[in-house]
């Protein structure tokens, strides 16, 4: 329909109070927004039209209309000619919502609009946008309904990707999903822009997943739609130039993204020969980026301009800093003087491509591959912790687990899914990955199933029981026993002391076996992940009483010490008592008197 004929439509609104909103620190409003100057038809979701002004509340078989054909006059004009009158849609949920939902959808489209100016930034082919969108109050109805009120895109809408890891082969294009990509090596992990849609590389409607899952509303996926979308990304030509890292993925599922490739390489995208580099794997502080871009995006208005060279040359320098120092210790990832920058932001001289500079000079960019983030763990922060704080780890468990499910298993029809279906490799693969980059619920799936021990995770995989199998599956359970795993620790105190499950490369070894018990015993607290066994299959006076045993026996590299074993049974007596474990507790007391007699000897 064109839009002459929708002015022609509308009838003048009658008089009602409409009130722009502001969400958070988004400035959402661009003007005053009044009645006099928007005219609209109702789309109803059965694609029915209805004439009508905006502000008349529509008819009850229109309830269920979730979109709005509104002209707006330009508050700058003293034009009346609605045909010259810009086009914009205005927006509402079908079903009721609470009202924070929709100023959260405007934190979530504003903040992925300055993602896109942070994309825009490094020189790419396409620049990107994303509509901004504002939200009227209706404050003369019942209830006080919320629209949101964006421009309408003109031309064919495409969405490119979704929050689940669709990519739109027909259109394929290498901009929208280099921009995701983009998203999540410059957030540090923290983010990923997802479900990119809209005409040519003017978007609306987007979806962020966050780490932990829980803001922009419930199309948050977290880490679960961080693996969605990299199990169907393929790194394009745009993806190179601006020096992200390919995500890790199997040899399976590089084969079945070929063709995605084919159709990527016959995109008629030309690079230019200015690449801005985005990423360097050196070691520096991070912050949370979203916070600054949301701060710049709001400094005052007579700050001065700086041309779009100048703009290009100050991020070409800053975005690839040569290498310095970092204080490991000052937890504000942000200097006193740019924290100076920000609260006397009304008065300062300093324009934002310099506070930009800054804080590209301090920000750091994560890679998407595995081998260079375990380099970034090994000069991380936290010194000498071996496990957490790896979301790219949490995206390869994440991935593994959908193996598992069969997300992403070939199905045919209606055909429920075989076992023999499932990636098992795939799956091993990703979480092999997982347990390089320290994810401790990885470690322990992969340290039980090298073992032929029951595991959680990847129940339905089976690996061959071999020496080097177990050799493996012992390492890997060292180091979930390190990383603070009470029940690694009960394995490794056992199989030192009895030497069954220790493979071939480790030998009978009292000493670590009461290294171990005693670990386990004092493990009362979180791991390093913040997890905390509650179950304690085995209660600690068990575990006292083994260690007591070798203390009293002596031997494989212990020496015998029947004071400490008398101390340890008594120890075990009194916890075995306030179990009520009565018989066993005086079981304890009599191995106690017993080495105590030993020592009288």
């Amino acid at each position: 329909m064109r839009w002459g004929l929708v002015a022609r439509l509308c009838t003048p609104p009658v008089s009602e109070r409409i009130s722009p909103r502001e969400a958070g620190q988004h400035r959402l409003s661009f003007g005053k927004v009044s009645c006099d100057n928007l005219l609209s038809l109702v789309v109803s979701s059965r694609s029915r039209l209805t004439r009508g002004p905006v502000c008349t509340r529509p008819p009850e078989q229109d309830l269920d209309s979730v979109l709005v054909v509104t002209k707006k006059l330009s508050n700058f004009s003293r034009s009346l000619d609605w045909n010259r009158a810009s086009n914009y849609v205005a927006k509402r949920y079908i079903e009721k919502v609470e009202r924070d939902v929709y100023f959260e959808d405007v934190k979530l489209q504003m903040d992925a609009k300055l993602w896109g100016e942070e994309f825009n930034r490094h020189d790419p082919p396409k620049k990107v946008d994303i509509m901004q969108v504002v939200i009227l109050e209706f404050k003369d109805r019942p209830g006080s309904p919320l629209y949101h009120l964006e421009h309408f895109i003109e031309g064919k809408y495409i969405k490119y990707n979704s929050n689940s890891g669709f990519v739109e082969d027909e259109a394929l294009r290498c901009t929208p999903q280099a921009f995701s990509h983009f998203t999540f090596e410059r957030s540090s992990h923290n983010i990923i822009v997802v479900d990119i849609q809209g005409v040519g590389d003017l978007w609306t409607d987007p979806q962020i997943h966050t780490k932990e899952g829980t803001d922009y509303g419930d199309g948050n996926l977290g880490t679960k739609g961080m693996a969605l979308y990299f199990h169907s990304h393929s790194c394009n030509r745009i993806c190179k130039a601006l020096n992200l890292t390919a995500f890790d993925l199997s040899n399976s599922e590089i084969a079945n993204l070929e063709r995605a490739q084919v159709i990527q390489t016959s995109s008629k995208t030309i690079l230019r020969g200015s690449e801005e580099i985005v990423i360097d794997p050196r070691l520096k502080n991070t912050g949370d980026i979203t916070l600054f871009l949301r701060q710049r995006s709001e400094s005052p208005r007579n700050s001065p301009r700086v041309s779009e060279s100048e703009d290009v040359h100050m991020m070409s320098s800053s975005v690839s800093p040569p290498y310095s120092p970092v204080n490991f210790l000052d937890d504000d990832p942000f200097p006193p003087s740019l924290r100076r920058l920000r609260s006397d932001s009304e008065n300062s001289s300093i324009t934002r491509e310099a506070e930009h500079e800054e804080f590209a000079r301090r920000q750091v960019s994560r890679p998407s591959c595995v081998n260079l983030e375990v380099n970034f763990r090994r000069m991380s922060l936290i010194q000498g912790q071996l496990t957490g704080g790896s979301i790219l780890g949490e995206v390869h468990l994440e991935m593994a687990k959908y193996h598992e499910n069969g997300r992403f298993a070939p199905q045919q029809g209606l055909n429920m899914l075989h076992e023999e279906e499932v990636d098992w490799d795939s799956a091993i693969f990703h979480l092999e990955k997982a347990a390089v980059c320290g994810v401790l619920e990885a470690i322990v799936a992969l340290a039980r199933m090298f073992l032929q021990l029951p595991h959680d995770v990847l129940e339905g995989a089976h690996v061959e029981n071999t020496e080097e199998n177990t050799n493996r599956g012992v390492d890997y359970m060292r180091m979930a026993a390190v990383a603070g795993d009470r029940g690694a620790m009960i394995y490794l105190a056992n199989a030192y002391h009895t030497g069954s499950g220790l493979g071939t490369e480790r030998d009978i070894d009292w000493v670590e076996a009461t290294r171990w018990y005693d670990q386990a015993v004092n493990q009362s607290g979180e791991d390093e992940e913040g997890c905390y066994d509650a179950t304690m299959e085995e209660p600690a006076y068990l575990l006292m009483a083994k260690e007591a045993e070798l203390y009293r026996e002596g031997g494989h590299g212990l020496e015998k010490d029947p004071e400490r074993a008398a101390e340890l049974y008594n120890d075990a007596a009194e916890q075995a008592m306030a179990a009520m474990k009565g018989r066993l507790a005086s079981k304890y007391f009599m191995f106690a008197e017993e080495c105590w007699g030993e020592m009288e000897e």
